[in-house]
């Protein structure tokens, strides 16, 4: 297979291997695309939760972004887990020194298991330093209330979010549904010109670890390779729902989805 593009992935490791850097190097490499990456931190965790959070330093982070890139530059950029107000501003530092179009922000607030992993004056400094460097971002329900403080319960209550974090500078906002109890997942992709909801059948299963990661690592992936931004999103939704569909089951707790859904294993093992 040959590689399509390159993309930056600046976030937090997963020792189980579900989520975070773990699922965005799986998920870029099933789809194509060479990933390099910016650890922000090292979590202890199982499906079953998180046990600790092991950070790097802000600067050395910087560092990583900055060294790599002037090396390989990406195609695009995907940042997850950032835990304190420093890790932000120095990855927003850094972006300043690697001049990129296509960053996707996936605001990590919560791990499925519940753990917090962001602290409130975090929360302050990302609304005001990096969503406004965002081409998209990326938050579920409960990151979205985080964000606007205001409850979501309904689709309207999800277009209202929207808007108010488009007021906060982000250019382009995908609301995940999946929080929401019905029998769709209703994903909507907005900025001020338009709307626009993806409606597929909720898939039920314990196993969606990582999910978050993997979809915003998938539009990345999309992007970077020079598809729109609605095209982006429609093909990584499809691809997290094959992913959770087929998944192996692993774990006691919420399970991992099937990075591996894309590729057809055509060699045989002996």
């Amino acid at each position: 297979m040959k590689l399509k593009s390159k993309i930056l992935i600046i976030a937090g490791s997963d020792s189980s291997g579900g989520a975070g850097i773990q699922a965005d190097i799986k998920t870029a490499t099933a789809l194509g695309v060479y990933a390099m990456t910016a650890v922000t931190a090292v979590t202890v965790q199982s499906t079953k939760g998180v046990s600790a959070v092991i950070p790097i330093k802000p600067k050395e982070i910087e560092k990583q972004i900055v060294y790599t890139c002037r090396d390989i530059k990406p195609d695009g950029i995907k940042i997850g887990m950032l835990h304190s107000s420093q890790v932000i501003k120095s990855v927003a530092n850094a972006l300043k020194k690697v001049k990129n179009s296509k960053i996707v922000l996936d605001p990590v607030m919560v791990a499925k298991g519940g753990a917090r992993l962001i602290n409130k004056s975090a929360i302050k400094t990302l609304k005001e330093q990096l969503i406004k460097k965002a081409f998209l971002i990326t938050p579920n329900i409960p990151e979205a209330e985080v964000l606007t403080k205001i409850k979501i319960k309904t689709l309207e209550d999800m277009i209202t979010a929207g808007n108010i974090l488009l007021q906060f500078g982000a250019k382009n906002v995908l609301l995940k549904g999946g929080h929401r109890k019905s029998k769709y997942m209703e994903d909507i992709l907005l900025n001020k010109k338009e709307i626009k909801i993806f409606r597929n059948k909720k898939i039920k299963t314990k196993n969606t670890h990582g999910t978050g990661c993997t979809l915003s690592s998938a539009i990345t992936t999309f992007l970077s390779c020079g598809k729109p931004l609605k095209k982006s999103c429609e093909l990584g939704i499809k691809y997290v729902n094959q992913a959770i569909g087929s998944n192996p089951n692993y774990g006691k707790g919420k399970g991992p989805v099937n990075h591996l859904n894309s590729i057809i294993i055509n060699k045989k093992f002996k």
